[in-house]
Protein backbone atom coordinates (compact mmCIF):
# COMPACT_ATOMS: atom_id res chain seq x y z
CA UNK A 1 0.00 0.00 0.00
CA UNK A 2 1.41 3.54 -1.09
CA UNK A 3 1.39 5.90 1.86
CA UNK A 4 0.73 9.39 1.37
CA UNK A 5 3.62 11.72 2.52
CA UNK A 6 2.42 14.46 5.35
CA UNK A 7 4.12 17.47 4.36
CA UNK A 8 5.26 19.56 7.19
CA UNK A 9 3.85 23.26 6.11
CA UNK A 10 5.39 25.71 8.19
CA UNK A 11 8.95 25.91 8.86
CA UNK A 12 10.13 24.68 12.48
CA UNK A 13 12.44 27.19 13.84
CA UNK A 14 16.05 25.86 13.28
CA UNK A 15 18.23 25.58 16.42
CA UNK A 16 21.48 27.66 15.86
CA UNK A 17 23.80 25.11 13.72
CA UNK A 18 21.14 23.09 13.02
CA UNK A 19 19.68 25.33 9.98
CA UNK A 20 22.28 24.70 7.40
CA UNK A 21 22.47 21.14 7.43
CA UNK A 22 18.59 20.61 7.06
CA UNK A 23 18.52 22.67 4.29
CA UNK A 24 21.80 21.39 2.67
CA UNK A 25 19.71 18.09 2.27
CA UNK A 26 16.49 19.82 1.34
CA UNK A 27 19.01 21.21 -1.69
CA UNK A 28 20.66 18.24 -2.22
CA UNK A 29 16.93 16.26 -2.86
CA UNK A 30 16.19 18.92 -5.38
CA UNK A 31 19.39 18.73 -7.24
CA UNK A 32 19.87 22.38 -7.08
CA UNK A 33 24.07 23.16 -8.40
CA UNK A 34 25.13 26.23 -7.45
CA UNK A 35 28.27 27.46 -9.58
CA UNK A 36 31.15 28.45 -7.86
CA UNK A 37 31.01 32.17 -8.91
CA UNK A 38 27.41 32.39 -7.69
CA UNK A 39 28.41 31.02 -4.16
CA UNK A 40 31.32 33.82 -4.10
CA UNK A 41 28.66 36.37 -4.82
CA UNK A 42 26.23 35.28 -2.66
CA UNK A 43 28.15 34.66 0.10
CA UNK A 44 30.11 38.40 -0.34
CA UNK A 45 26.28 39.91 0.03
CA UNK A 46 25.69 37.86 3.06
CA UNK A 47 28.58 38.82 5.29
CA UNK A 48 27.38 43.02 4.13
CA UNK A 49 24.00 42.09 4.92
CA UNK A 50 24.58 40.28 8.40
CA UNK A 51 24.58 42.47 11.64
CA UNK A 52 25.73 46.05 10.53
CA UNK A 53 26.05 45.52 6.65
CA UNK A 54 25.74 48.04 3.98
CA UNK A 55 22.80 46.79 1.85
CA UNK A 56 22.60 50.33 0.52
CA UNK A 57 25.75 50.02 -1.24
CA UNK A 58 24.60 47.12 -2.92
CA UNK A 59 23.36 48.85 -6.80
CA UNK A 60 19.98 47.84 -7.78
CA UNK A 61 18.82 46.25 -4.42
CA UNK A 62 15.18 47.35 -3.49
CA UNK A 63 13.53 46.52 0.18
CA UNK A 64 9.79 45.97 0.88
CA UNK A 65 8.83 47.17 3.92
CA UNK A 66 6.14 46.07 6.33
CA UNK A 67 4.64 47.02 9.72
CA UNK A 68 5.49 45.34 12.75
CA UNK A 69 1.99 44.11 14.31
CA UNK A 70 -0.35 41.60 15.90
CA UNK A 71 -1.39 38.22 14.57
CA UNK A 72 -2.14 34.39 15.49
CA UNK A 73 0.11 32.36 14.11
CA UNK A 74 -0.55 28.23 13.80
CA UNK A 75 2.48 26.13 12.54
CA UNK A 76 1.16 22.65 10.95
CA UNK A 77 2.11 19.60 9.55
CA UNK A 78 -0.14 18.01 6.88
CA UNK A 79 -1.21 14.85 4.97
CA UNK A 80 -3.91 12.51 3.83
CA UNK A 81 -4.83 9.58 3.97
CA UNK A 82 -7.26 6.56 3.94
CA UNK A 83 -9.36 5.58 6.50
CA UNK A 84 -9.35 1.91 8.06
CA UNK A 85 -11.18 -0.25 10.07
CA UNK A 86 -10.25 -0.44 14.14
CA UNK A 87 -9.60 -4.30 13.55
CA UNK A 88 -10.69 -6.32 10.34
CA UNK A 89 -10.85 -10.18 10.18
CA UNK A 90 -11.53 -12.82 6.96
CA UNK A 91 -13.70 -15.50 8.61
CA UNK A 92 -12.22 -18.78 6.81
CA UNK A 93 -12.89 -22.58 7.26
CA UNK A 94 -10.04 -25.41 7.87
CA UNK A 95 -12.97 -28.72 7.67
CA UNK A 96 -15.14 -28.74 4.31
CA UNK A 97 -18.66 -30.30 4.47
CA UNK A 98 -22.22 -29.28 4.54
CA UNK A 99 -23.00 -25.82 6.22
CA UNK A 100 -25.52 -26.46 8.91
CA UNK A 101 -26.54 -23.10 10.45
CA UNK A 102 -25.24 -20.09 9.65
CA UNK A 103 -27.36 -17.70 11.26
CA UNK A 104 -26.41 -14.23 11.32
CA UNK A 105 -26.42 -11.54 8.07
CA UNK A 106 -24.64 -8.67 6.56
CA UNK A 107 -24.29 -5.70 8.74
CA UNK A 108 -25.18 -8.14 12.02
CA UNK A 109 -23.23 -6.95 15.04
CA UNK A 110 -21.78 -9.91 16.51
CA UNK A 111 -20.02 -10.52 19.78
CA UNK A 112 -16.79 -12.17 20.11
CA UNK A 113 -17.45 -15.66 20.14
CA UNK A 114 -20.45 -15.66 18.60
CA UNK A 115 -21.23 -18.73 16.85
CA UNK A 116 -21.56 -17.65 12.87
CA UNK A 117 -21.14 -21.34 11.12
CA UNK A 118 -21.55 -25.18 11.91
CA UNK A 119 -20.51 -27.70 9.42
CA UNK A 120 -21.54 -31.62 9.57
CA UNK A 121 -19.15 -33.46 11.36
CA UNK A 122 -20.36 -36.89 10.20
CA UNK A 123 -17.18 -37.75 8.22
CA UNK A 124 -14.94 -36.84 11.43
CA UNK A 125 -17.60 -38.65 14.21
CA UNK A 126 -16.03 -42.16 13.36
CA UNK A 127 -12.21 -41.56 13.36
CA UNK A 128 -12.75 -39.62 16.71
CA UNK A 129 -13.85 -42.43 18.19
CA UNK A 130 -11.15 -44.44 17.26
CA UNK A 131 -9.17 -41.81 18.22
CA UNK A 132 -10.74 -42.99 21.81
CA UNK A 133 -10.38 -46.25 21.91
CA UNK A 134 -6.94 -46.15 20.79
CA UNK A 135 -6.03 -43.72 24.03
CA UNK A 136 -7.68 -46.09 26.46
CA UNK A 137 -5.55 -48.93 25.10
CA UNK A 138 -2.60 -47.35 25.27
CA UNK A 139 -3.41 -46.13 29.03
CA UNK A 140 -4.22 -49.54 30.20
CA UNK A 141 -0.54 -50.83 28.65
CA UNK A 142 1.02 -47.97 30.43
CA UNK A 143 -0.46 -48.64 33.44
CA UNK A 144 0.31 -52.26 32.85
CA UNK A 145 4.15 -51.54 32.57
CA UNK A 146 4.44 -49.34 35.80
CA UNK A 147 2.58 -52.07 37.66
CA UNK A 148 6.03 -54.37 36.50
CA UNK A 149 8.44 -51.42 37.27
CA UNK A 150 7.01 -51.49 40.66
CA UNK A 151 7.47 -55.14 40.92
CA UNK A 152 10.99 -54.49 40.77
CA UNK A 153 10.75 -54.19 44.34
CA UNK A 154 10.71 -57.24 46.15
CA UNK A 155 8.14 -56.48 49.33
CA UNK A 156 7.70 -58.24 52.92
CA UNK A 157 4.06 -60.02 52.26
CA UNK A 158 3.28 -60.15 56.43
CA UNK A 159 5.07 -58.90 59.52
CA UNK A 160 8.21 -61.35 60.30
CA UNK A 161 11.72 -62.29 60.61
CA UNK A 162 13.95 -63.26 57.42
CA UNK A 163 14.69 -66.58 57.82
CA UNK A 164 17.03 -67.12 54.26
CA UNK A 165 18.18 -64.90 51.44
CA UNK A 166 18.79 -66.99 48.18
CA UNK A 167 20.39 -64.06 46.51
CA UNK A 168 23.30 -61.53 46.69
CA UNK A 169 23.70 -58.23 45.28
CA UNK A 170 24.58 -58.76 40.82
CA UNK A 171 22.38 -62.10 40.72
CA UNK A 172 20.31 -62.41 37.77
CA UNK A 173 16.78 -63.74 39.11
CA UNK A 174 13.58 -64.83 36.71
CA UNK A 175 10.12 -64.50 37.45
CA UNK A 176 8.52 -66.92 40.07
CA UNK A 177 12.45 -67.59 41.64
CA UNK A 178 12.38 -67.85 45.53
CA UNK A 179 14.49 -65.19 47.12
CA UNK A 180 14.16 -64.90 50.44
CA UNK A 181 12.14 -66.54 53.17
CA UNK A 182 10.02 -64.95 55.95
CA UNK A 183 8.84 -66.62 59.05
CA UNK A 184 6.64 -64.93 61.53
CA UNK A 185 8.25 -66.86 65.10
CA UNK A 186 6.60 -63.94 67.42
CA UNK A 187 3.24 -66.23 67.09
CA UNK A 188 2.75 -69.50 67.09
CA UNK A 189 -0.14 -71.12 66.35
CA UNK A 190 -1.78 -74.38 67.51
CA UNK A 191 -4.54 -76.40 66.28
CA UNK A 192 -6.62 -78.86 68.05
CA UNK A 193 -9.58 -81.13 67.73
CA UNK A 194 -13.06 -80.69 69.81
CA UNK A 195 -15.99 -82.00 69.96
CA UNK A 196 -18.47 -80.62 67.46
CA UNK A 197 -21.10 -79.41 69.37
CA UNK A 198 -18.58 -77.46 71.92
CA UNK A 199 -17.01 -76.38 68.52
CA UNK A 200 -19.62 -74.94 67.44
CA UNK A 201 -20.33 -72.44 70.16
CA UNK A 202 -16.75 -71.20 69.52
CA UNK A 203 -15.83 -67.73 67.79
CA UNK A 204 -13.05 -66.10 66.19
CA UNK A 205 -11.16 -64.06 69.22
CA UNK A 206 -12.65 -66.40 71.91
CA UNK A 207 -10.06 -66.99 74.88
CA UNK A 208 -8.39 -70.07 75.54
CA UNK A 209 -5.89 -71.68 77.84
CA UNK A 210 -3.19 -73.21 76.28
CA UNK A 211 -1.02 -76.10 78.22
CA UNK A 212 2.43 -77.20 77.26
CA UNK A 213 2.38 -81.54 77.51
CA UNK A 214 6.68 -80.85 78.11
CA UNK A 215 6.19 -78.59 81.20
CA UNK A 216 2.42 -78.05 81.64
CA UNK A 217 2.60 -74.42 81.63
CA UNK A 218 -0.09 -72.77 80.60
CA UNK A 219 0.01 -69.84 78.28
CA UNK A 220 -3.08 -67.41 77.18
CA UNK A 221 -4.25 -67.65 73.66
CA UNK A 222 -6.78 -66.79 71.44
CA UNK A 223 -8.79 -68.66 68.68
CA UNK A 224 -7.78 -67.37 65.35
CA UNK A 225 -10.31 -70.22 63.37
CA UNK A 226 -12.84 -72.54 63.42
CA UNK A 227 -13.71 -75.14 60.88
CA UNK A 228 -16.91 -75.25 60.18
CA UNK A 229 -16.68 -78.92 58.83
CA UNK A 230 -17.28 -81.92 60.98
CA UNK A 231 -14.31 -84.16 61.08
CA UNK A 232 -14.82 -88.19 62.55
CA UNK A 233 -11.53 -89.61 64.36
CA UNK A 234 -11.05 -92.84 65.97
CA UNK A 235 -14.00 -94.03 67.73
CA UNK A 236 -16.65 -92.67 65.64
CA UNK A 237 -15.90 -89.14 67.58
CA UNK A 238 -17.52 -86.07 66.10
CA UNK A 239 -14.69 -82.85 66.11
CA UNK A 240 -14.00 -79.53 64.89
CA UNK A 241 -10.58 -78.27 64.67
CA UNK A 242 -10.03 -75.00 65.93
CA UNK A 243 -6.49 -73.02 65.45
CA UNK A 244 -5.21 -70.73 68.50
CA UNK A 245 -2.70 -68.37 68.28
CA UNK A 246 -0.29 -68.14 71.10
CA UNK A 247 2.43 -65.25 71.59
CA UNK A 248 5.74 -66.65 71.80
CA UNK A 249 7.48 -66.15 75.51
CA UNK A 250 11.04 -67.29 73.24
CA UNK A 251 11.16 -70.67 74.01
CA UNK A 252 8.43 -72.43 72.02
CA UNK A 253 9.13 -74.17 68.73
CA UNK A 254 7.70 -76.72 66.13
CA UNK A 255 8.93 -79.28 68.11
CA UNK A 256 6.81 -78.95 71.05
CA UNK A 257 2.94 -79.77 71.56
CA UNK A 258 0.16 -78.99 73.51
CA UNK A 259 -3.50 -78.75 74.18
CA UNK A 260 -5.95 -76.27 74.81
CA UNK A 261 -8.96 -75.42 76.87
CA UNK A 262 -11.62 -73.02 75.56
CA UNK A 263 -14.91 -71.85 77.60
CA UNK A 264 -14.16 -74.70 80.21
CA UNK A 265 -13.89 -77.47 77.10
CA UNK A 266 -10.79 -79.16 76.86
CA UNK A 267 -9.75 -80.00 73.54
CA UNK A 268 -9.70 -84.23 72.15
CA UNK A 269 -6.20 -83.98 71.34
CA UNK A 270 -3.18 -82.57 71.11
CA UNK A 271 -0.94 -81.35 68.25
CA UNK A 272 2.58 -79.83 67.37
CA UNK A 273 2.96 -75.57 67.54
CA UNK A 274 3.36 -74.09 64.05
CA UNK A 275 4.88 -70.76 63.33
CA UNK A 276 2.47 -68.45 62.50
CA UNK A 277 4.06 -67.56 58.75
CA UNK A 278 6.61 -68.63 57.09
CA UNK A 279 6.69 -68.50 53.50
CA UNK A 280 8.79 -68.36 50.64
CA UNK A 281 9.36 -65.04 48.75
CA UNK A 282 9.24 -65.19 44.94
CA UNK A 283 10.37 -62.10 42.14
CA UNK A 284 7.67 -61.39 40.28
CA UNK A 285 9.86 -60.08 37.11
CA UNK A 286 12.82 -60.87 35.87
CA UNK A 287 15.77 -59.00 36.61
CA UNK A 288 19.26 -58.01 38.68
CA UNK A 289 19.41 -57.55 41.98
CA UNK A 290 20.94 -53.96 42.84
CA UNK A 291 20.65 -54.21 46.10
CA UNK A 292 19.19 -55.91 49.57
CA UNK A 293 17.63 -53.81 51.84
CA UNK A 294 17.41 -56.84 55.08
CA UNK A 295 19.66 -59.31 56.52
CA UNK A 296 18.24 -62.73 57.65
CA UNK A 297 17.55 -62.33 61.17
CA UNK A 298 15.90 -58.80 60.56
CA UNK A 299 12.55 -58.32 61.86
CA UNK A 300 10.39 -56.41 58.86
CA UNK A 301 6.83 -55.27 58.75
CA UNK A 302 4.58 -55.54 55.83
CA UNK A 303 5.42 -53.76 52.78
CA UNK A 304 8.67 -53.65 53.73
CA UNK A 305 11.62 -53.64 50.80
CA UNK A 306 13.69 -56.35 51.21
CA UNK A 307 15.52 -56.12 47.97
CA UNK A 308 15.65 -54.48 44.58
CA UNK A 309 15.97 -54.95 40.87
CA UNK A 310 16.70 -53.39 37.63
CA UNK A 311 15.75 -54.31 34.39
CA UNK A 312 16.58 -52.16 31.15
CA UNK A 313 13.80 -54.40 29.08
CA UNK A 314 11.25 -53.03 31.58
CA UNK A 315 12.73 -49.30 31.10
CA UNK A 316 12.14 -49.84 27.53
CA UNK A 317 8.89 -51.37 27.51
CA UNK A 318 8.08 -48.45 30.05
CA UNK A 319 9.31 -45.95 27.51
CA UNK A 320 7.35 -47.34 24.84
CA UNK A 321 4.45 -47.68 26.46
CA UNK A 322 4.66 -43.95 27.79
CA UNK A 323 5.77 -43.37 23.74
CA UNK A 324 2.50 -44.68 22.12
CA UNK A 325 0.60 -43.49 25.41
CA UNK A 326 1.60 -39.90 24.34
CA UNK A 327 0.95 -40.56 20.40
CA UNK A 328 -2.70 -41.79 21.65
CA UNK A 329 -3.01 -38.15 23.48
CA UNK A 330 -1.66 -36.54 20.36
CA UNK A 331 -4.07 -37.85 17.43
CA UNK A 332 -6.95 -37.79 19.84
CA UNK A 333 -6.21 -33.75 20.50
CA UNK A 334 -6.39 -33.25 16.75
CA UNK A 335 -9.29 -34.92 16.33
CA UNK A 336 -10.86 -32.90 18.91
CA UNK A 337 -9.25 -29.47 17.29
CA UNK A 338 -10.61 -31.00 13.80
CA UNK A 339 -14.05 -31.18 15.37
CA UNK A 340 -13.51 -27.37 16.70
CA UNK A 341 -12.83 -26.56 13.06
CA UNK A 342 -16.24 -27.38 12.35
CA UNK A 343 -18.04 -25.05 14.96
CA UNK A 344 -16.90 -21.36 13.49
CA UNK A 345 -16.83 -18.57 16.47
CA UNK A 346 -16.71 -14.35 15.32
CA UNK A 347 -12.73 -14.10 16.83
CA UNK A 348 -13.52 -10.27 17.19
CA UNK A 349 -16.62 -8.12 18.08
CA UNK A 350 -17.58 -6.10 15.31
CA UNK A 351 -19.72 -5.87 12.51
CA UNK A 352 -20.62 -8.58 9.92
CA UNK A 353 -19.19 -6.36 6.69
CA UNK A 354 -20.38 -9.46 3.60
CA UNK A 355 -21.28 -13.13 4.12
CA UNK A 356 -20.00 -15.30 1.14
CA UNK A 357 -21.25 -18.68 2.53
CA UNK A 358 -25.06 -19.56 3.37
CA UNK A 359 -26.74 -22.61 5.45
CA UNK A 360 -27.09 -25.66 2.96
CA UNK A 361 -23.78 -24.44 0.75
CA UNK A 362 -20.62 -26.57 1.00
CA UNK A 363 -17.57 -25.04 2.79
CA UNK A 364 -14.36 -24.99 1.07
CA UNK A 365 -10.99 -25.42 3.09
CA UNK A 366 -9.03 -22.09 3.40
CA UNK A 367 -12.07 -20.29 1.61
CA UNK A 368 -13.26 -16.81 2.52
CA UNK A 369 -16.73 -17.45 4.92
CA UNK A 370 -17.59 -13.70 6.07
CA UNK A 371 -16.09 -10.59 7.05
CA UNK A 372 -16.27 -8.57 9.98
CA UNK A 373 -14.94 -5.00 10.87
CA UNK A 374 -14.50 -3.46 14.36
CA UNK A 375 -15.97 0.07 13.72
CA UNK A 376 -15.59 1.10 17.56
CA UNK A 377 -12.82 3.18 15.83
CA UNK A 378 -10.69 4.22 13.24
CA UNK A 379 -7.22 4.61 12.33
CA UNK A 380 -5.36 6.01 9.34
CA UNK A 381 -1.61 5.84 8.67
CA UNK A 382 0.34 8.57 7.46
CA UNK A 383 3.97 8.85 5.77
CA UNK A 384 5.71 11.70 7.46
CA UNK A 385 9.53 13.21 5.96
CA UNK A 386 12.28 12.16 7.53
CA UNK A 387 13.00 15.80 8.56
CA UNK A 388 9.55 16.34 10.13
CA UNK A 389 9.28 13.05 12.34
CA UNK A 390 10.78 14.43 15.12
CA UNK A 391 8.45 17.00 15.90
CA UNK A 392 5.81 14.04 15.73
CA UNK A 393 4.73 12.39 19.04
CA UNK A 394 1.78 9.95 20.28
CA UNK A 395 -0.58 11.74 21.76
CA UNK A 396 -0.62 14.77 19.79
CA UNK A 397 -4.12 15.54 18.40
CA UNK A 398 -4.75 15.35 14.73
CA UNK A 399 -7.66 17.18 12.87
CA UNK A 400 -9.21 15.10 10.27
CA UNK A 401 -11.65 16.44 7.59
CA UNK A 402 -13.29 14.94 4.90
CA UNK A 403 -14.43 15.57 1.48
CA UNK A 404 -17.85 13.13 2.35
CA UNK A 405 -18.50 14.72 5.16
CA UNK A 406 -18.52 18.19 4.51
CA UNK A 407 -18.15 21.07 7.43
CA UNK A 408 -17.56 18.36 10.13
CA UNK A 409 -13.73 18.73 11.87
CA UNK A 410 -13.05 15.00 13.38
CA UNK A 411 -10.24 15.23 16.49
CA UNK A 412 -7.89 12.43 16.04
CA UNK A 413 -4.81 11.21 18.55
CA UNK A 414 -1.15 10.22 17.31
CA UNK A 415 -1.16 6.12 18.66
CA UNK A 416 2.01 5.21 17.08
CA UNK A 417 5.20 6.69 16.12
CA UNK A 418 7.25 3.30 13.53
CA UNK A 419 11.37 4.00 13.58
CA UNK A 420 10.88 1.62 10.88
CA UNK A 421 11.35 4.17 7.76
CA UNK A 422 11.20 3.42 4.01
CA UNK A 423 13.60 5.11 1.86
CA UNK A 424 12.59 6.32 -1.85
CA UNK A 425 14.42 8.71 -4.12
CA UNK A 426 17.03 9.55 -1.44
CA UNK A 427 14.09 10.58 0.99
CA UNK A 428 13.33 8.50 4.10
CA UNK A 429 9.45 8.29 5.28
CA UNK A 430 7.68 7.33 8.70
CA UNK A 431 4.49 6.17 8.80
CA UNK A 432 2.51 7.50 12.11
CA UNK A 433 -0.67 5.61 12.58
CA UNK A 434 -3.50 8.07 14.02
CA UNK A 435 -6.80 6.72 15.86
CA UNK A 436 -10.29 8.68 15.06
CA UNK A 437 -12.73 8.19 17.72
CA UNK A 438 -15.91 9.57 16.99
CA UNK A 439 -16.45 8.52 13.67
CA UNK A 440 -20.29 8.97 12.61
CA UNK A 441 -20.47 9.75 9.14
CA UNK A 442 -16.79 8.34 8.33
CA UNK A 443 -16.66 4.76 6.38
CA UNK A 444 -13.44 2.44 6.29
CA UNK A 445 -11.91 3.45 2.71
CA UNK A 446 -12.70 7.32 2.71
CA UNK A 447 -9.62 9.54 1.68
CA UNK A 448 -8.96 12.19 4.76
CA UNK A 449 -7.06 14.92 5.27
CA UNK A 450 -4.81 15.63 8.82
CA UNK A 451 -3.52 18.31 9.90
CA UNK A 452 -0.71 18.07 12.73
CA UNK A 453 -0.20 21.29 15.20
CA UNK A 454 2.59 21.89 16.13
CA UNK A 455 2.64 25.57 18.09
CA UNK A 456 -0.04 28.32 18.21
CA UNK A 457 -0.06 31.66 19.50
CA UNK A 458 -3.13 34.07 18.98
CA UNK A 459 -2.57 38.06 18.70
CA UNK A 460 1.23 38.17 19.11
CA UNK A 461 3.65 40.49 17.82
CA UNK A 462 4.42 39.52 13.98
CA UNK A 463 6.82 39.68 11.13
CA UNK A 464 6.98 38.66 7.49
CA UNK A 465 9.35 35.71 7.60
CA UNK A 466 11.25 37.11 4.69
CA UNK A 467 12.69 39.95 7.21
CA UNK A 468 14.33 37.77 9.50
CA UNK A 469 17.94 37.75 8.72
CA UNK A 470 21.41 35.64 9.71
CA UNK A 471 21.19 35.83 13.86
CA UNK A 472 17.78 36.33 14.23
CA UNK A 473 18.16 40.30 13.22
CA UNK A 474 15.59 42.35 11.46
CA UNK A 475 16.13 45.54 9.54
CA UNK A 476 13.76 48.40 10.49
CA UNK A 477 13.55 51.59 9.11
CA UNK A 478 15.16 54.69 10.94
CA UNK A 479 11.74 56.15 11.97
CA UNK A 480 10.98 52.66 13.75
CA UNK A 481 10.56 53.28 17.37
CA UNK A 482 12.68 50.19 17.73
CA UNK A 483 15.60 51.71 15.70
CA UNK A 484 17.43 53.05 19.10
CA UNK A 485 17.46 49.76 20.26
CA UNK A 486 20.14 48.74 16.79
CA UNK A 487 22.88 49.55 14.79
CA UNK A 488 22.40 51.85 11.91
CA UNK A 489 23.50 51.17 8.14
CA UNK A 490 25.56 52.59 5.56
CA UNK A 491 23.14 55.80 4.63
CA UNK A 492 21.22 56.11 7.71
CA UNK A 493 17.95 55.13 6.43
CA UNK A 494 17.90 51.27 8.09
CA UNK A 495 18.71 49.98 11.17
CA UNK A 496 19.55 46.23 12.46
CA UNK A 497 17.93 45.15 15.48
CA UNK A 498 18.48 41.82 17.22
CA UNK A 499 14.98 40.08 18.19
CA UNK A 500 13.92 37.08 20.17
CA UNK A 501 11.84 35.01 17.81
CA UNK A 502 8.69 32.47 18.88
CA UNK A 503 6.37 30.06 16.61
CA UNK A 504 6.49 30.92 12.85
CA UNK A 505 4.34 29.66 9.81
CA UNK A 506 4.70 29.32 6.36
CA UNK A 507 4.36 33.25 6.19
CA UNK A 508 4.99 35.08 9.64
CA UNK A 509 7.34 34.84 12.45
CA UNK A 510 6.55 35.72 16.20
CA UNK A 511 8.53 38.42 17.67
CA UNK A 512 8.58 37.99 21.69
CA UNK A 513 11.59 40.75 22.16
CA UNK A 514 13.28 43.95 20.10
CA UNK A 515 10.17 45.01 18.38
CA UNK A 516 7.18 46.56 19.17
CA UNK A 517 3.76 48.02 17.61
CA UNK A 518 4.72 50.76 15.57
CA UNK A 519 7.90 49.20 13.72
CA UNK A 520 8.37 48.73 10.33
CA UNK A 521 10.38 46.59 9.10
CA UNK A 522 12.72 46.08 5.60
CA UNK A 523 13.46 43.27 3.94
CA UNK A 524 13.90 42.05 -0.18
CA UNK A 525 11.04 39.36 -0.75
CA UNK A 526 11.69 35.96 -2.23
CA UNK A 527 11.20 36.50 -6.01
CA UNK A 528 11.96 33.59 -9.20
CA UNK A 529 11.47 33.87 -12.79
CA UNK A 530 13.55 30.73 -13.75
CA UNK A 531 11.03 28.51 -12.22
CA UNK A 532 12.89 27.46 -8.43
CA UNK A 533 14.25 29.07 -5.82
CA UNK A 534 16.86 27.98 -2.86
CA UNK A 535 17.62 29.46 0.81
CA UNK A 536 21.03 29.73 1.75
CA UNK A 537 22.53 28.45 4.59
CA UNK A 538 22.06 30.24 7.45
CA UNK A 539 20.09 32.93 5.52
CA UNK A 540 20.89 35.96 3.47
CA UNK A 541 19.30 39.44 3.18
CA UNK A 542 17.52 39.00 0.33
CA UNK A 543 19.98 38.97 -2.62
CA UNK A 544 18.24 37.99 -6.01
CA UNK A 545 20.04 37.81 -9.45
CA UNK A 546 17.55 37.59 -12.46
CA UNK A 547 17.16 38.35 -16.12
CA UNK A 548 20.61 36.80 -17.22
CA UNK A 549 23.93 34.71 -16.38
CA UNK A 550 25.61 35.41 -13.31
CA UNK A 551 28.53 37.42 -12.52
CA UNK A 552 31.27 35.62 -14.15
CA UNK A 553 28.94 33.35 -16.31
CA UNK A 554 27.00 30.31 -14.96
CA UNK A 555 23.45 29.53 -14.32
CA UNK A 556 20.42 32.48 -14.41
CA UNK A 557 17.77 32.91 -13.05
CA UNK A 558 18.36 32.02 -9.23
CA UNK A 559 17.04 33.65 -6.56
CA UNK A 560 18.36 33.63 -2.97
CA UNK A 561 15.47 34.49 -0.57
CA UNK A 562 16.08 36.33 3.19
CA UNK A 563 16.85 34.16 6.33
CA UNK A 564 15.91 31.43 8.35
CA UNK A 565 11.92 32.25 8.04
CA UNK A 566 12.56 33.67 3.86
CA UNK A 567 10.79 30.00 3.18
CA UNK A 568 11.26 26.41 3.39
CA UNK A 569 12.31 24.31 0.31
CA UNK A 570 9.45 21.66 -1.50
CA UNK A 571 6.07 23.61 0.56
CA UNK A 572 5.81 20.86 3.16
CA UNK A 573 4.83 23.38 6.09
CA UNK A 574 1.94 25.56 6.07
CA UNK A 575 0.12 27.22 8.78
CA UNK A 576 -2.90 30.09 9.20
Amino acid sequence: MNLPVLKRDVPQREQPGRASGTLAKKLLRKRVLLPAAACVLAGAFALRLAGGGQPASAAGLTYTTAPVERRDITAQITGSGTLEAANSYSVTSLAEGSILTADFEEGDQVEEGTVLYTIDTSDLSGSLEQARISLEQAQRSYNSRVKDLEKLSVTAPKTGRVLSLEVEEGDDVSAGQTVATLRNSDVMTLTVPFLADEAAGFSVGQRAAVTLESTFETLEGTVSKVDRADTVLEGNRIVRYVTVEVANPGALSVSQTGSATIDGCASAGSAAFAYAAEQAITAEVSGQVAAIRAREGDRVDRGDVLLTLTSDSLDDSLQSAADSLRNAELSLESRQDQLNNYTITSPIRGTVIDKNYKAGETSEAGKVLCSIYDLSYLTMTLSVDELDISDIAVGQRVEITADAVEGKTYTGVVTKVSVAGTSSGGTTTYPVTVRIDETEGLLPGMNVDAAITLQSASGVLAIPSGALNRGNTVLVTADSPSAANGTAIEGGDYCSVPVEIGASDSSYIEIISGLQEGDTVAYIPTTSSGGFGMMMPGGMGGVAFEGGAMPGGGMANITVSGGPGGGSPGGRRGGS
